[in-house]
């Protein structure tokens, strides 16, 4: 899967639908009549928004909610990390689910669930946040654990809970790796913002125009 990419000039924001979930489409139009509707437990606009597995921040009450797709890997993730962190911390009324989808090979899976296993410490968005802040490609095992380190996770909880909680965080990636492929997601970045789906790393001006949009959409505004 690490053979997935995409423009760096292409951006494509598109409705998509959310329960049951539709294959998101490239335009400003709602997806074809002709979408089957989801029938596995894992494809749900519950299981993408509200899995109890996943790590999620800001408002748990939010009028809007963006559900991000990365790999730790991904220079494009690494380049929209900053303006989403900016993102959350002026907007109050937004609620975040963090998706990890390593697509870029073996160093992205170590990633992923070193990070996902640093959340039983309540240390998931300390790591997250390293490893995005990077700015370069990760090339180890031993190096992402040490940034993970660095970022505050305990060493020995790592290992413990990685031990406890592996089979967990395997099904829980393997739940958003469904996910993506069902909704035939190009690659990472994805952001799925209120009814809008953007495939493209964005600044803060563009996430802001992003949420207005989906705020106006929700409310049914023109």
């Amino acid at each position: 899967m690490s053979s997935l990419r995409r423009s760096a000039a292409a951006i494509s924001v598109a409705l998509f639908c959310l329960g049951p979930l539709c294959l998101p489409t490239h335009a400003e139009t709602a997806p074809p009549a002709s979408a089957s509707p989801a029938t596995d437990p894992d494809l749900t606009r519950a299981a993408l928004t509200d899995d109890p597995q996943t790590p999620t921040a800001g408002n748990p009450k939010g009028d809007v909610t963006i559900v991000a797709f990365f790999d730790y890997n991904c220079t494009f993730c690494m380049k929209a990390e900053p303006a989403l962190e900016q993102l959350m911390a002026a907007d109050p009324g937004l609620r975040l689910v963090y998706k990890d989808w390593p697509i870029f090979g073996k160093v992205s899976v170590e990633a992923a669930r070193l990070a996902l296993a640093a959340q039983y410490q309540g240390k998931y968005l300390a790591v997250h946040q390293a490893l995005l802040g990077t700015h370069h490609r990760k090339v180890s095992a031993e190096q992402v654990r040490d940034i993970a380190i660095k970022a505050g996770a305990d060493p020995a909880r790592l290992d413990a809970d990685l031990k406890q909680h592996g089979a967990e965080i395997d099904a829980l990636l393997a739940r958003t790796e469904k996910q993506a492929t069902k909704m035939d997601f190009p690659g990472t970045p994805i952001f799925l913002i209120g009814p809008l789906l953007v495939n493209q790393a964005l600044d803060l001006k563009g996430f802001q125009d992003a949420v207005a949009t989906a705020r106006k959409r929700q409310q049914g505004t023109p």
